[in-house]
């Protein structure tokens, strides 16, 4: 199920991808240099802000996932589990 997701992503990123190459490079044949690189820039930002926010819910579910399969571990074995906390939090 997991490599489903990630073979999906991978082609949606192929396709997305592949058409910002193709419109760079045609930005590229019909304008300036300064602006075709404004425009590849300006499409780089874009997705490096995409990317970042993308490994940031996935890192955190990640983390939530891994915190939920330790406390079920450790109430299998007898032990208390802790509540979670957030690093950084504080309390009232």
């Amino acid at each position: 199920m997991a490599l489903h997701g990630f073979v999906t992503k991978a082609a949606i990123s192929g396709v997305v991808g592949a058409a910002a190459y193709d419109a760079v490079r045609k930005g590229l044949a019909t304008a300036s240099l300064r602006k075709a690189t404004v425009i590849a820039a300006a499409w780089g930002i874009r997705v490096a802000r995409e990317a970042e926010r993308m490994a940031q819910g996935g890192a955190e579910q990640a983390r939530l996932t891994v915190a939920d399969v330790v406390a079920e571990a450790k109430e299998r074995a007898g032990e208390d589990a802790s509540p979670l906390t957030v690093v950084g939090s504080v309390d009232s």
